[in-house]
Parts: C-alpha cells; sequence; structure tokens
C-alpha cells in the first residue's frame, strides 16, 4: 500500500501529447477517433495516432494540410509538423520529410 504523500510526489498530471511532439510522422500510420468533454460540458471528437501505445493527437488543420501536399505528391511517407502558438490561437504547418 502507497500513501498519500508518496502518491502525490508520484503524480503526473495527464498530458495529451501532440502530432507535433514528434520528430517525424509515418503517414500510413492507423487513425484512431476519440470523444472528449469540453470545459462547457459539450462532447466533441477528435482523431489521434497510437505510436508504441501512446497517443498523439492530430488536428483537423494537420490532415486539411497533408492533403494539400499529397494533392501535388502522392507518394509521401513521411511528415514533419510543427507548431505555433497555443489553445485556440494555435497553428501547424507540415513539411514532407524523405
Amino acid at each position: 500500500m502507497t500513501s498519500f504523500k508518496d502518491s502525490a510526489k508520484a503524480y503526473e498530471p495527464k498530458t495529451t501529447l501532440n502530432i507535433a511532439d514528434l520528430d517525424r510522422f509515418d503517414i500510413s500510420s492507423e487513425m484512431q477517433e476519440r470523444t472528449g468533454t469540453g470545459q462547457d460540458g459539450k462532447e466533441f471528437s477528435y482523431k489521434v495516432a497510437v505510436l508504441n501505445g501512446i497517443e498523439y493527437r492530430v488536428p483537423n488543420t494537420v490532415l486539411e494540410e497533408t492533403k494539400k501536399l499529397l494533392a501535388v505528391k502522392d507518394d509521401i511517407k513521411f511528415i514533419k509538423v510543427n507548431k505555433q502558438g497555443s489553445g485556440l490561437a494555435t497553428k501547424y504547418s507540415v513539411s514532407v520529410l524523405e
């Protein structure tokens, strides 16, 4: 049995990782749909890529940017997602990696 004090010391808040946290992303990776509840109590859905048992959220804007890139070059295998800003002002850009 663990004491409250030990549990408090070991506690790590749950964080949501983002596809931009990866150095490179294989676009053939499987995507899964998740649902969550916002601060307003409303449910929303979002997509994640699960790599080695770790979930990485994939913003819709990243999917949109990747779709544009695939329209130009269909044989893309890896991308790098760059993130600027935070919260609702977050912007994502997608770069093709060879």
